[in-house]
């Protein structure tokens, strides 16, 4: 008689075991950041004082500040298109669709980090046009 009849045995590729080996990884330090965030932002939650701190003092102060706001964003977003290539690429295993989708996030994440390079020239060209 043959105990195994009915019940089929799946071996998972090793491809399929590095992926999901991978996504742990990658969630488990997702996870972790947010934490670490959480932590950090909650210690600094009460301020000591309530005075006023974003008072600006002149338009180029204001253009300056926009320009820093800019250039972080810009930059935080490329640096997750990066992690988001890096992640596809590492879990691709190979696959070209898979490559081909890292390769389009590694370009997204370059003109991230080229615009963000680029914001003070068009700071600078906004202040040169309205006087600032």
């Amino acid at each position: 008689m043959n105990t195994n009849q009915g019940h089929r045995t799946h071996t998972t590729p090793p491809s399929a075991r590095r992926a999901r080996h991978w996504m742990r990884v990658l969630a488990a330090t997702a996870t972790s950041v947010v934490l670490l965030v959480l932590l950090a932002g909650s210690a600094s939650a009460a301020p000591p004082h309530t005075d006023v701190l974003a008072v600006a003092s002149s338009l180029d102060e204001v253009i300056d500040n926009a320009r820093n706001w800019i250039v972080g964003i810009l930059a935080g977003l490329a640096t997750l298109f990066l992690t988001i290539a890096g992640a596809r690429y590492l879990l691709g295993g190979g696959d070209p669709a898979e490559v081909e989708k890292a390769k389009t996030a590694f370009r997204a994440a370059c003109l991230g980090y080229a615009l963000a390079m680029l914001a003070p020239v068009f700071v600078a060209i906004l202040k040169s046009i309205i006087g600032a």
